[in-house]
């Protein structure tokens, strides 16, 4: 059975992603630009839901990711704890292929920018300890 992704999912994608990126104090550009790939490669493939715009839902991950880091300049932990308390109630969501997706977005913007530091590769474990909570 799919399951169908809420415009809510790919907002706390966003939030996640941007955790990641911002956990070391700075996002690079090239870690924006990593996530608009992933974005295009992959999660507009998840499924078919759209905005209120007609446009893929998938997109919020990047206007959600870009409005925190423009407008807002959200905490990085905050963000992963909004990301992770989305996850606890909605874990019906998060099957073994998104699951396997979001470490591999979130492992690919941590090393975009001249590899990932210790910062990054602690939320990436408490990330992967996470999705394998089921």
């Amino acid at each position: 059975m799919t399951k169908k992704m809420t415009i809510s999912f790919y907002r706390n994608l966003g939030k996640l992603f941007y955790a990641i990126a911002a956990v070391d104090g700075e996002v690079n550009p090239i870690e924006f630009t990593k996530l608009k790939t992933a974005v295009k490669s992959h999660w507009l493939e998840v499924d078919a839901i759209e905005d209120t715009f007609g446009t893929d839902a998938a997109y919020q991950i990047e206007i959600v990711f870009d409005w925190l880091n423009e407008v807002e300049n959200f905490e990085a932990q905050t963000c992963f704890e909004d990301f992770v308390s989305y996850k606890r109630a909605q874990g019906h969501l998060f099957t073994e292929p998104v699951r396997k997706l979001i470490m591999e977005t979130a492992t690919a913007i941590a090393y975009a920018f001249s590899g990932v530091n210790k910062s990054e590769l602690s939320l990436l474990a408490k990330l992967d300890m996470e999705l394998k909570k089921i």
